[in-house]
């Protein structure tokens, strides 16, 4: 199912569902928003092998220019990946995506959303703050490229599950 409204700028932004095809820029974004990125084909075995993964892609005018990703693990979902274009950052479309994964995941029943953040990304963490995301902990030396701690952080979801309430999430079903 694919979700398309207009964004601030008149541009028609869609959300949908990461295929294969996608990959390409998907590493493009990858490479520009994390210094551990995952490889092509780590993202291949997520959308081939892990029937826990669900990943959608956010285009303006038909262009991905960012990308999400959770593990959907009996009621909690786990978000693997968020990230935008760096040419998009600022308008408030990493918002937009991490919205549009939280009512998927509500969307598919789940009840609570999970993430590891870097101690030092302030940016995110306000955000997934403001989304309603708490600090649980650490975990020290998360990040193999520099041994930063990562805090873990909670939120739980709105229980809209799949009677019909909520509509426009993206999902395989």
């Amino acid at each position: 199912m694919d979700n398309v409204i207009q964004n601030d700028q008149g541009e028609a932004l869609q959300f949908r569902l990461m295929t294969l095809s996608d990959i390409p820029d998907v590493m493009v974004i990858e490479h520009e928003a994390f210094t551990l990125p995952w490889t092509e084909e780590a993202f291949r075995n997520e959308l081939t092998h892990n029937h826990f993964a669900k990943y959608m892609v956010m285009e303006i005018d038909g262009k991905a220019i960012g990308y999400a990703g959770m593990w959907t693990i009996m009621d909690e979902a786990h978000i693997t990946n968020i990230a935008v274009r760096q040419a998009y950052r600022g308008r408030k479309l990493g918002e937009r995506l991490l919205d549009e994964l939280m009512r998927t995941a509500a969307y598919l029943g789940m009840e609570r959303m999970t993430l590891e953040v870097r101690v030092s990304n302030l940016v995110a963490q306000r955000l997934y703050e403001k989304k309603g995301f708490e600090s649980a902990g650490i975990r020290k030396g998360y990040y193999s490229d520099n041994m930063e701690d990562a805090m873990i952080m909670w939120a739980n979801l709105p229980s809209t599950g799949r009677d019909g309430t909520e509509e426009g999430s993206v999902t395989d079903s």
